[in-house]
């Protein structure tokens, strides 16, 4: 998933506004910026699923980043170095959850490669990805919901941020939508500057965001 990822982080906002929307998102997409990370080391690695409707890339060595071993771990150290910073027990423990459903929404869209814990051949994944409109439909209402009743908790601060806002918005759908259709870039070191760049704007953009809206929980 991508927007999915962030409709959790969106929603999460909603659930405790002390967190920033940009650490939501960093939680939310922390095991795909490692994946990129490993992509451009040459230690993780995807290949191209022939036959398939939508992102044909399939994980076949992602233990490291997604399994669900590893994303619990992270999850944990996300949440110690969180709480470090900010002495915040709630925030803490909602941050790791947040950064749980990574592995959780992954075996719901990924095709058989979502595995337990490095070196566990047993792998997950429901393949929502095997059917366009059903990722646009569940993928995509998730993100939907997110946004409307993140919009409903927040209120703009000045005019420009509505636009920061929403023209966010509108280029992630669009990104969305070309990655479920075309997929990753076959060649790793490329997805992997491509993905790690993008996903990091993304965090970013939910910095700022979080900066130009009041939001309530």
């Amino acid at each position: 998933m991508f927007v999915g990822h962030l409709a959790v982080g969106l929603i999460a906002k909603r659930i405790e506004s002390k967190v920033s929307l940009g650490t939501w998102m960093l939680a939310a997409l922390l095991a795909d910026l490692l994946t990129f990370l490993l992509l451009i080391l040459g230690i993780e690695h995807f290949a191209v699923e022939p036959g398939t409707i939508s992102n044909r890339i399939v994980g076949r060595n992602i233990a490291y980043s997604h399994s669900l071993l590893t994303v619990t771990t992270y999850s944990a150290l996300f949440a110690v170095v969180y709480f470090l910073r900010r002495r915040y027990w709630r925030g803490a423990f909602l941050l790791s959850c947040v950064v749980l459903t990574h592995w959780l929404l992954d075996v719901i869209s990924h095709r058989p490669d979502m595995p337990l814990a490095p070196g566990v051949s047993v792998v997950f994944g429901l393949g929502l990805w095997n059917s366009l409109p059903a990722t646009l439909l569940l993928e995509g209402g998730f993100w939907l919901l997110s946004v409307i009743l993140y919009v409903r908790t927040s209120q703009a601060k000045s005019r420009a941020a509505h636009y920061v806002f929403w023209i966010g918005v509108v280029l992630l759908t669009l990104l969305w939508y070309g990655n479920i259709s075309a997929g990753m870039d076959p060649n790793p070191v490329k997805a992997g500057v491509g993905g790690l760049v993008i996903f990091s704007l993304v965090v970013a953009w939910a910095y700022f965001v979080n900066r130009l809206r009041d939001t309530q929980t």
